[in-house]
């Protein structure tokens, strides 16, 4: 199985969400977590765009060492210098520099040509290895931008000493087979990118980040750039998790691998929801709340008889907390008596039938079930009994 390098942004583009900024102290916290999670690069930030910036790179430069720690620069002379300032004290440094290259950039954004896009890349990127073995480009804007011109501005990016060349979606714009396409085609057309490491950046703007992602590594790039969680500019990046555990759950089609510890995936996404008060949405894949959470009869019932047959992946592969079973209108009496079970209370069959039947009609009328509510429903003289098997034996037999 090939191996794909895990680049994690979440400290610098994720950072970059609205509010989502993150201290010194969280960003190395983070930073630490990354480096136990299994990420092969961690970019630690933007350090020309602020004094604590540029500290937090460089702390984080100096403790995390297994992984590559990058930081981004504008391909600016001023930028690089900056960015290298930041990471030269890195075990394995690498500075990550960018310039757009879509004609609407070029010419609204910086007021530039062509040809001087070229020029700034050469001479910038010469800046950046001079200082620094390990070098990543970046043409900014590179699924709007003229195919022809983007293949000048790569084997440029190369020939000044680009170790890494990144193909961002940056708006987020193209679609799965339309960037495998553009993927497989720069593989094929730039003359000298067998001295280089094809690398995806997707943004989720039309919801397509991780499919964008994963057509790319199909095409032929072997990093990916993501996040924890998605965090990132507007809509966000492709999250980690969900890029990792597709490429696991279907080994069978995607036969990559990864560094990454997957049980550790949950635990980091909540330690960054508690940092910057922006958890995941309930239905977020992998590790949102209700990643694992059934409230339909038809899915307890399968996932009583056996988990397979409504879940694709455990909650112990991705560290999650396990399995749950939402009572509500849509359950039925597999998962309603299973729950008396747990309580103690082993209702043979017409007691579930009559408990059911009040059951579904507290449900209707109350979003959210709770175990004192199921106890109420359940006849006084049952839990009468139970409560005094409880407090006499100790040790007792369910009551039943």
């Amino acid at each position: 199985m090939e191996r794909i390098t895990i680049f994690d942004t979440t400290l610098r583009d994720g950072e970059q969400s609205p509010g989502c900024s993150m201290n010194i102290h969280e960003k190395l916290q983070m930073a630490r977590t990354l480096d136990a999670l299994g990420v092969d690069v961690i970019e630690a930030g933007f350090p020309i765009a602020s004094q604590g910036d540029f500290a937090a790179v460089e702390q984080i430069a100096r403790e995390i060492r297994r992984p590559k720690v990058a930081a981004l620069a504008r391909c600016i002379r001023e930028d690089v210098e900056r960015a290298w300032a930041a990471v030269r004290d890195a075990e394995r440094p690498r500075i990550h520099t960018f310039l757009a290259t879509s004609d609407i950039h070029l010419e609204f954004k910086l007021k530039i040509s062509r040809a001087e896009a070229l020029q700034q890349t050469r001479e910038v990127v010469s800046l950046a290895k001079s200082r620094c073995d390990d070098v990543e480009f970046s043409p900014e804007d590179a699924t709007r931008s003229d195919f022809d011109f983007l293949c000048e501005v790569l084997e440029t990016a190369i020939e000044a000493g680009a170790t890494t060349l990144n193909i961002p979606d940056t708006v987020g714009y193209t679609l799965p087979a339309e960037y495998g396409a553009l993927i497989a085609n720069l593989c094929k057309k730039v003359g000298n990118i067998d001295k280089a490491v094809m690398s995806v950046h997707c943004h989720d703007d039309l919801g397509l980040a991780v499919a964008n992602t994963l057509a790319g590594i199909e095409a032929g790039a072997r990093q990916v750039e993501c996040t924890i969680n998605g965090i990132g500019e507007r809509a966000g990046n492709a999250p980690l998790e969900e890029i990792v555990m597709a490429m696991r759950v279907r080994a069978d089609r995607m036969q990559y691998q990864t560094g990454i510890e997957s049980k550790l995936l949950y635990a980091a996404s909540q330690q960054l929801a508690g940092m910057i008060s922006f958890g995941p949405q309930p239905n977020k894949p992998v590790v949102g709340a209700n990643a694992f959470a059934h409230a339909a009869g038809i899915h307890q019932h399968g996932m009583l008889s056996n988990p397979l047959c409504y879940e694709i992946m455990t909650p112990e592969s991705v560290g999650a907390p396990g399995t749950k079973l939402v009572l509500g209108k849509h359950s039925g009496r597999h998962a309603l008596q299973a729950r008396y079970a747990e309580l103690g209370y082993r209702l043979n069959p017409a007691e579930v039938k009559e408990t059911y039947t009040r059951f579904i009609e507290l449900a209707d009328r109350k979003k959210n079930i709770y175990d004192q509510d199921l106890l109420s429903l359940l006849p006084i003289e049952r839990r009468s009994a139970r409560a005094s098997a409880a407090m006499t034996n100790v040790g007792a037999p369910i009551v039943s």
